[in-house]
């Protein structure tokens, strides 16, 4: 039994040591943008007095994986929900999302682990950005209380024309620009009264942001360039944000599959809320929404953003 006890308490001590100590292992680890999920490496060494090698690799993994939990803690913080806020912030001001993301990091999922030379240990530990249960969004994205309908398009800017080419497997597009016919001076051209037609069968929305150093957030939002928010958190039922988000992110222009098989392709102008939101064009915000009306591939948050 004395055997026993020791044996627990050199447990607990080397737990203690690990959580608290001024020179613990740096952060290994971060939020996979592209893949949807964070990432940390834990590390652990055995205490000295181990008694033999069997609870010197048990405490080894112990000490690595509760430093797997400090560093993903430390991630998970800082991760942007919105243009303005983190989850640190949203710790802070609910003690329900508090306990939430507490019990979300303590359920990071262990996907693999060795022990490496010289006695230590390491854990290498995932919690996913979306999902039901167990990820990120869960634990910070609030239920929808009334969802909003997507607004209508600007009927005093011209909409962009309908590419006439699809998004390819290598994705190479061109994007359309809009050929305008010279007026006679003096003589302002009339505008068009007639209503703007759906292409039709867009399978999704991919927003060209390289080049303007976006930033990526778990609920962004697509705005034109009259401020206007065409597509954002309160359009859509928190279920499927919590399941899926609210887009992609790729550096990848060939991994663009979230968008389906035609996906309409427009390119960001600029940014918006702390370089997080694109903006584009209130012509092919017009093209987006009058796609939508049919296609619904917003609603389904079929949605890709491109950035460096």
């Amino acid at each position: 039994m004395k055997h026993l006890i020791k044996y627990y308490l050199a447990v607990v001590t080397a737990l203690f040591l690990m959580a608290t100590s001024s020179t613990s292992f740096a952060a290994m680890g971060d939020v996979n943008w592209d893949q949807g999920n964070i990432v940390v490496i834990g590390m652990g060494i055995a205490p000295p007095n181990a008694v033999n090698s069997e609870q010197a690799r048990m405490l080894a993994r112990r000490a690595a994986v509760v430093d797997g939990y400090r560093q993903m803690a430390e991630i998970i913080k800082g991760v942007s929900v919105t243009s303005e806020t983190t989850v640190e912030n949203m710790m802070v001001l609910s003690d329900a999302t508090r306990t939430r993301v507490e019990a979300t990091i303590k359920g990071a999922r262990v996907t693999s682990e060795q022990m490496t030379p010289g006695g230590g240990y390491e854990v290498t530990m995932v919690v996913p950005m979306y999902g039901v249960s167990s990820s990120l969004a869960s634990a910070v994205i609030e239920p929808t209380i009334k969802k909003e309908a997507f607004p209508q398009p600007v009927a005093a800017v011209q909409t962009s024309p309908a590419p006439t080419t699809s998004v390819s497997t290598n994705v190479t597009v061109n994007i359309p620009t809009v050929t305008t016919t010279p007026t006679i001076p003096n003589q302002p051209a009339a505008p068009t009264t007639s209503p703007v037609q759906a292409n039709g069968g867009y399978t999704g929305l991919i927003v060209d942001c390289r080049g303007l150093g976006l930033q990526p957030v778990m609920t962004p939002l697509v705005k034109n360039d009259m401020g206007d928010t065409i597509y954002g958190r309160k359009n859509i039922d928190s279920a499927t944000i919590i399941q899926y988000g609210m887009a992609a992110y790729t550096k990848d222009v060939n991994n663009v599959s979230r968008a389906g098989t035609n996906p309409l392709m427009v390119k960001a102008i600029a940014l918006d809320g702390n370089s997080c939101n694109p903006v584009i064009a209130t012509s092919d915000a017009n093209r987006v929404l009058i796609e939508n009306s049919t296609s619904h591939f917003l609603d389904r948050t079929s949605v890709v953003l491109l950035r460096d």
